[in-house]
């Protein structure tokens, strides 16, 4: 039953889809007159005679003789609609109109073939066209482009004047040249044969491309017809042709003439409908279900790697020595029935592999998505910066050593720098990388054929790294050949250069090897620092000439210059430790069963985790008094669980004084046996140990139903305080442990879900939104990324995983759809329905009839262990709250994807620079009295409101670091000193919400900030009153002194507020 309904609701679905991208043809006639207007325009033109000067700069870049070029320009001998129009398989948003001018063979020479002398005269008949069009009635304007991106082989793109319809508007018309299959001796253009030789030096090479290209024009009116016959007569074939172009367009990579394109997709598709393909598919078939059969077999590698002869079975096969010299002249070849022409002769092996990569991951959600992966498939954009793990900008600019003496030899040179780049990049990276690919560049848009070809090697590479496997694409040392193989060796010392150095191992080998020393917490730049010394050395570029995105967000997570995660093994080690010594605490009436940390620092998801502090040990460290010895140290949450026991009482007060009793138990027998020093807090024990101050806390198996009964579950401190149970659900020991057991074996299997999740909190917090979206919630939403990464792989770094998060807070429809969070996979089909179901429930209740407000999550994130999103996102962010980090991260998503792609080079500290003026007050505080000012990113900056309501001095009670005055009084008194768990304006905040409720909207960063913002709260007592006396005509309400609530925010911080800054008044409507 289950089944049928998916099926069903992915037909509709793709039903929909498919009239969204369709063509209405009922309402191009006017478009279709116009075309009409142009082909008797162009089968009128008069004779006249044409120099090469008409186009000098396009002849002398592709370095055709200008003495043979001259001839008569005839009229075309035929103007005919070739293409997806003629299917009646075009597809929205891109829609032209392909009218093959046919040159007439009076305008060549029986050699014309040679030495680009064809591709000449073809844009020089061109050029003569354009000038009689650009005076045509229905021509609005007309421009150069490019077939296929292939420079050499410019076309016109046509304006058609104002229709009486979009669907009219939307369509350009492409004028290609084509020429009759005889005007040039076909075995003459044999993949085999050189045909540009003037520039040749040495022994000729073989051209295959350049004659590759002049055959498609001899028989592209042909594969128009055969594609027309072979589809046009079934419905459901032109339907899987649409889903297949709107497939290929979502994925920018694949979709282009390297590649997949529109004719290439059409081949293949009529390739499988015929008996050389199999008869595969057939006209019983659906339009998905065609669809799904030719992205089958495009997933099989073996397939395409072996090519594709499309004779008929009845003619036979094609020699082996035939298939042999076609796959030794092209990477990829799917060869006509006739000619024998490689049409995918444009292919790359690269392209193959991500073509074949793509189609195999779309099966695979296909089979394990809702709806058939609907959304995955056709919805889902898989652009550049989003897929690739690494990205490089290359621009070739200035290298005129490395040109040859013309543009274009057998391909263009842009093309073969392209293939140069990969080659290099594939060699130095090697099992590092399990895709390298450069993307096709095209000519820029407007260009023009007076400006040449010149422009398209100045047009920078982009280049993107899928990484193959954490392990190999992140160690330290590349083994070359043993020293004994001398021919193997020297290849390698002339790759590497001075980056080759001998080794023994430990196994008595002597090998060449390359190393990449650095910090294990730099181990992500090793890919980058491989790219950027093979590229510099090879291609002689400099360092402004190579961008490759790796660091740009490292500044986020650094302090004094150094990432602090490099403590997490020490801090690790410590609590190895701390578990053996509680396991071994004897003298309890209950046993210790079991530790666990709670702390996010544990599972790599911090985004500070505490370094090792020099006075949170028993021993002294002389060296301490050399550095900066911070005032505050940070606690770090383990829970412990004892044996159980029916002696425990009954009532929440006396069962956490039971628990404080069991702690401080516990810290006494551990400094008595092992010398560990302890702190008591209010409700919890703080051992120091090791650098480290570690917070106990007891789990007892009713702590939860306790919370239940009070209807306290599910409400999350997220640090806004808004919510008056803060401090009893932070006792939800129950609930974090089974979050943090849930993710902490994700950072085994991903290592850069850790980073991932550090700069989405990071990001989070800079915006100051601390108060509104939990840190667990944040680590479920990247986890997402993980977990359920379709339509992309999983992200191997932490860039990309960054821009996906963005993406997914920006564009995931919370109001109609919960996120699922499954990382083990405990989770039936049947469990997600009944999730959706009660989802669906929540919703319908919060538009009931009685006007209640939403009484579910606005950020629904459903785990194994919480169905109705009750535990991190109960209550914040609300609505409003979930507005604004949805703009923001629209914005920063936007940037990010700009920056990644190389369009933009300057902004990345923009995304974590938030903009003060979109709140209503600003609080600014003494920066010296933070208690971690190394973690701030920016100085305030406050242009509006520059002269602040009140200003405050800074206390002298606090500092964020020790004086020496006290460190030089010896290691007791300044431990004396030292402040555990200690946060000044997490108690300002506090305090503020406290004495002055349901004034502000309060946004902060937690991880590091000057300023506070405030909004007015709509439902503040005093601009309620205000608006009712407004209503009763009563006095102006605007008598009211808001600076005097400003000035009591100051007091309320007194020593700590700086300034408090006025931006917008309230609003009393």
């Amino acid at each position: 039953m289950a089944f049928s309904l998916d099926t069903e609701l992915s037909d509709l679905k793709v039903s929909e889809l498919l009239k969204e991208v369709s063509v209405d043809y009922t309402k191009t006639k006017r478009l279709e007159d116009a075309v009409a207007v142009i082909r008797d325009v162009l089968l009128s033109l008069p004779e006249e005679q044409v120099k090469p000067t008409a186009a000098a700069a396009f002849i002398k870049d592709i370095g055709a003789p200008g003495d043979k070029l001259d001839f008569k320009f005839r009229k075309p001998d035929s103007v005919e609609i070739i293409g997806s129009y003629t299917l009646k398989a075009a597809a929205k948003p891109f829609l032209n109109i392909d009218l093959a001018v046919r040159i007439p063979k009076a305008c060549f020479h029986e050699k014309d073939f040679l030495n680009h002398r064809y591709h000449a005269k073809r844009c020089l008949y061109l050029v003569v066209i354009k000038k009689h069009l650009s005076s045509c009635s229905v021509v609005k304007n007309i421009g150069w482009s490019t077939f296929q991106d292939d420079a050499r082989k410019p076309i016109l793109i046509i304006h058609p004047g104002e229709m009486d319809n979009d669907t009219a508007n939307d369509f350009v018309i492409r004028i290609i040249p084509t020429v009759l299959a005889g005007v040039f001796d076909i075995s003459k253009l044999a993949p085999g044969r050189n045909n540009v030789r003037d520039f040749q030096q040495g022994m000729a090479q073989p051209t295959p491309d350049y004659n590759a290209s002049i055959l498609e024009d001899m028989f592209i009116e042909d594969h128009s017809a055969f594609l027309k016959n072979s589809l046009s007569g079934s419905k459901n074939f032109v339907e899987a042709l649409l889903l297949l172009k709107v497939w290929a367009r979502q994925r920018n990579s694949i979709n282009g003439p390297d590649c997949l394109n529109g004719f290439i997709i059409s081949i293949i598709l009529a390739y499988l409908t015929t008996e050389g393909g199999g008869k595969r598919i057939t006209g019983q078939m659906t339009g998905f279900q065609a669809f799904r059969v030719v992205i089958d077999f495009i997933a099989i590698s073996s397939t395409l790697e072996k090519g594709i002869f499309m004779q008929p079975q009845s003619v036979g096969n094609v020699s082996l020595e035939l298939k042999r010299r076609l796959l030794q002249f092209f990477e990829v070849v799917i060869c006509d029935s006739v000619t024998y022409l490689n049409l995918a002769f444009r292919m790359t092996k690269s392209g193959l592999v991500e073509l074949v990569d793509e189609a195999a991951r779309t099966l695979r959600y296909m089979n394990k998505c809702k709806d058939k992966g609907f959304e995955e498939v056709f919805m889902t954009r898989i652009d550049f910066p989003a897929k690739f793990d690494y990205h490089a900008r290359i621009i070739p600019v200035g290298k005129d050593h490395m040109k040859p003496p013309n543009i274009c030899m057998d391909k263009e040179h842009s093309r073969v720098y392209e293939k140069q780049v990969e080659l290099l990049l594939s060699k130095g990276l090697g099992d590092r990388a399990r895709l390298v690919r450069v993307l096709h560049r095209s000519i820029p848009a407007n260009w023009h054929i007076d400006e040449g070809l010149e422009c398209l090697g100045k047009v920078p590479l982009l280049v993107g790294i899928l990484i193959s496997d954490f392990e190999k694409a992140f160690r330290m040392i590349d083994v070359g050949p043993s020293a004994d193989n001398k021919i193997e060796s020297a290849k390698f010392r002339s790759f590497w250069g001075e980056k080759s150095e001998l080794r023994r191992f430990k196994d008595g080998i002597i090998a060449e090897t390359a190393v990449w020393e650095c910090e294990h917490w730099e181990k992500h730049l090793i890919i980058k620092k491989i790219m950027e010394y093979t590229l510099r050395r090879h291609l002689s570029l400099s360092s402004q000439d190579i961008s490759i995105v790796g660091d740009q967000l490292d500044f986020t997570l650094l302090q004094g210059g150094k990432d602090p995660i490099a403590s997490t093994p020490t801090l690790l080690d410590a609590l190895d430790v701390l578990s053996k010594c509680l396991r071994g605490v004897e003298d309890l009436p209950l046993r210790i069963s079991s530790v666990q940390p709670l702390d996010s620092a544990f599972r790599h998801t911090s985004v500070f985790p505490p370094m090792p502090h020099p006075l949170a040990t028993d021993k002294e460290k002389r060296q301490y008094s050399d550095i900066l010895v911070p005032t505050c140290i940070q606690t770090l949450e383990v829970m412990i669980q004892l044996e159980g026991s029916g002696k425990w009482p009954i009532g929440e007060i006396a069962i956490e004084k039971t628990k404080s009793a069991f702690c401080l138990k516990i810290a006494e027998s551990m400094q008595k046996r092992w010398g560990i020093l302890y702190v008591a807090a209010e409700d919890a024990v703080d051992l120091q140990m090791a650098g480290f101050a570690f917070r106990l806390r007891i789990l007892y198996e009713k702590d939860k139903s306790l919370i239940k009964k009070q209807g306290l579950f599910g409400v999350l401190p997220v640090g806004n305080l808004q919510n008056t149970n803060c401090v009893l659900l932070e006792k939800d020991l129950l609930l974090r442990s089974q979050h943090s057991s849930m993710l902490n074996g994700l950072q085994g299997l991903h290592p850069v879900y850790g980073p991932t999740v550090r700069l989405a909190k990071r990001w989070i917090c800079s915006h100051m939104f601390s108060g509104s979206l939990a840190d667990e919630a944040v680590e479920l939403l990247v986890a997402h990324l993980f977990v359920r990464p379709f339509p992309f792989s999983a992200p191997c770094s932490r860039v990309t995983g960054f821009l996906r998060f963005l993406r997914l807070v920006a564009y995931h429809d919370w109001a109609l759809s919960p996120l699922v969070v499954d990382v083990n996979g405990d989770l039936t089909m049947k469990e997600e329905g009944q999730i959706m179901a009660q989802f669906i429930a929540r919703r319908k209740d919060s538009r009931g009839e009685s006007g209640a407000n939403n009484t579910g999550p606005a950020m629904y994130i459903a785990t194994p262990y919480d169905w109705e999103s009750e535990s991190w996102t109960s209550f914040s962010p609300d609505n409003l709250s979930l507005k604004r980090l949805i703009a923001y991260a629209r914005s920063s998503a936007e940037l990010l994807t700009r920056l990644v792609g190389g369009e933009v080079l300057e902004g990345w500290k923009s995304l974590f620079r938030t903009p003060l003026q979109c709140y209503d007050a600003l609080i600014l505080l003494h920066r010296d009295k933070l208690a971690y000012p190394s973690q701030i990113l920016f100085n305030a900056d406050i242009k509006q409101g520059s002269l602040p309501v009140t200003t405050q001095e800074a206390s002298m009670d606090f500092f964020p670091y020790l004086s020496p005055l006290v460190i030089r009084k010896g290691f007791q008194e300044a431990r004396n000193h030292l402040l555990v768990g200690f946060d000044p304006v997490k108690y300002f905040l506090h305090d503020l919400k406290t004495d002055m409720p349901k004034v502000f909207n309060i946004w902060h960063d937690a991880f590091g900030s000057e300023v506070i913002g405030l909004t007015w709260n709509k439902e503040a007592p005093f601009l309620k009153d205000a608006a009712q006396k407004r209503k009763r005509k009563e006095p102006d309400p605007t008598n009211f002194d808001v600076r005097n609530i400003l000035e009591e925010v100051a007091n309320v911080g007194t020593g700590l507020v700086k300034t408090v800054h006025l931006l917008k008044s309230p609003k009393y409507n």
